[in-house]
């Protein structure tokens, strides 16, 4: 899908459904590649194929389905990995060698002669990441289609992830969302679809949603579509 300059290529792999992203910019052909961890072999051969060059890495969080093949793709392209500051370390212990920069909230990543903004949106992880396009938004395992993140892993809060969603929540409802993982009933959706229709996202109040996460209380909805 061709969105505000840059292309977008999902794809699903491994055996916990987890989805890639390839973003490229056709005009130069450079190439980032969300979140690597499983059949490496495929993403390089995608990018190869279209005559994409990869550069940059872009990693949402570093849960290790999300980054155990960052070694791999980055020792074959020499790219650069992108993270939140406060999970660098873990990108570093999992590839050593690789160059990795923290990213920061609002910062503009260089994807050829585009480029991505990377929002900061913890909860699910202590400094998770989503990457918006202007047109998209990769969100890792913040937002799923029809659901959330978990927030019971180590770095997890129910009370962060509420604030991460309803940055995202505030985009245009027709941005396109790209989750971490197939668990919803289509691949992608929209910021629009999913204020309407995700149990999560239609909590009224931060309390609500918290009861929601944690448990304490089933997926009812709290308010009507907005």
């Amino acid at each position: 899908m061709a969105l505000d300059g840059l292309q977008i290529i999902q794809i699903e792999v491994g055996l916990l459904q987890n989805f890639n992203e390839l973003i490229a910019d056709p005009a130069t052909g450079e190439c980032a590649v969300v979140d690597p961890a499983y059949e490496v072999d495929r993403l390089l051969k995608l990018a190869r194929d279209r005559g994409w060059t990869i550069r940059t890495v872009l990693v949402t969080h570093t849960h290790h389905d999300h980054i155990d093949g960052v070694a791999e793709l980055c020792a074959a392209t020499s790219a650069v990995v992108r993270v939140g500051a406060r999970e660098a370390d873990a990108v570093r212990a999992a590839a050593p060698g690789v160059e990795v920069r923290p990213v920061s909230d609002g910062e503009r990543v260089p994807i050829g002669g585009e480029s991505i903004e990377a929002l900061s949106t913890p909860g699910h992880t202590v400094d998770g990441t989503s990457y918006f396009t202007g047109g998209a938004i990769i969100t890792g395992d913040t937002l799923f289609v029809g659901g959330v993140g978990r927030t019971d892993f180590p770095g997890g809060d129910a009370s962060t992830l509420w604030r991460s969603l309803q940055k995202i929540a505030a985009l245009p409802e027709e941005t396109r969302v790209y989750p971490g993982h197939d668990y919803g009933t289509t691949p992608t959706s929209t910021v629009g679809w999913e204020r309407t229709t995700n149990p999560y996202l239609r909590c009224a109040t931060e309390e609500a949603f918290v009861a929601l996460r944690t448990g304490k209380r089933s997926p009812r909805p709290t308010r009507g579509p907005r």
